[in-house]
């Protein structure tokens, strides 16, 4: 019974060091897909209205200044990447959205965890965003050019690339994801523990005395053993020969 004692104490420890997850911080899959689903869809209708919004009451090459020139809107139609990259080749980031879209519906799989739900909804909404931008919008599908119009400290991009409700869902989900996974939360709502540090002076488990009991954890010994069966003589026995006082005497 001590021995049991002794040795449980022992082995949480080692999966505590090992690095094993914790099933905390998990919700219902339902819901974490509800809540997926609502931040994507909320990221496409603020994407979507915000460009028809520019695009009726903006002009290029007319920017609006705010905030006394921390920010500018600026109507941008790009056809590329960021900062106009890719151009000639428009048709290539539609597909790759695309592969994204499918990642993340892949990852959906196992969501249990409410940061995860928001991370995945924001990339989400951002890819589609944009690819309703490439499919529908001018000179055609799969070439259509993004509506882009916000840019920071200048009016036209210098310093940072103009972009738009959907970039921002996207590098913010981005950003989410990476930040969950360096604290090792997972998306099935687990939570890596990392191995506690034993404080200085605190003695082993396997030979910590256990509360009130007089004896060290690992001593006890059990029937049978060797310094039970042989520690000490039972009643009646003779001393070994050529050790008993009769010999001195002689």
């Amino acid at each position: 019974m001590v021995t049991d004692l002794a040795t449980e104490p022992a082995s949480t420890a080692d999966q505590t060091a090992a690095g094993e997850a914790s099933p905390t911080k998990a919700i219902a899959h339902r819901t974490a897909l509800i809540i997926f689903g609502v931040v994507a869809v909320v990221v496409i209708v603020l994407d979507l209205i915000t460009k028809q919004l520019v695009v009726a009451h903006l002009t290029e090459g007319e920017p609006k200044r705010l905030l006394g020139g921390a920010v500018y809107l600026s109507l941008t139609r790009n056809g590329g990447a960021a900062f106009s990259m890719g151009t000639s080749v428009t048709w290539v980031f539609p597909l790759i959205s695309l592969v994204v879209v499918g990642w993340i519906i892949w990852m959906t799989t196992k969501l249990r965890s409410l940061p995860w739900a928001i991370a995945l909804g924001l990339v989400l909404g951002g890819a589609l965003g944009n690819v309703g931008d490439r499919v529908f919008r001018a000179p055609g599908v799969l070439r259509g050019h993004v509506v882009d119009f916000i840019s920071l400290l200048s009016p036209y991009g210098t310093n940072f690339a103009i972009f738009n409700v959907a970039d921002m869902a996207l590098t913010f989900g981005v950003c989410l994801a990476v930040l969950l996974e360096l604290l090792g939360r997972h998306r099935d709502g687990r939570i890596i523990k990392d191995q506690p540090r034993r404080a200085a002076g605190s003695p082993a488990h396997a030979g910590s005395p256990i509360a009130g009991s007089g004896t060290p954890a690992g001593s006890a010994t059990s029937p049978g053993s060797p310094s039970s069966a042989g520690s000490a003589p039972s009643a009646g026995s003779s001393s070994p020969a050529g050790d008993d006082g009769s010999d001195d005497a002689s």
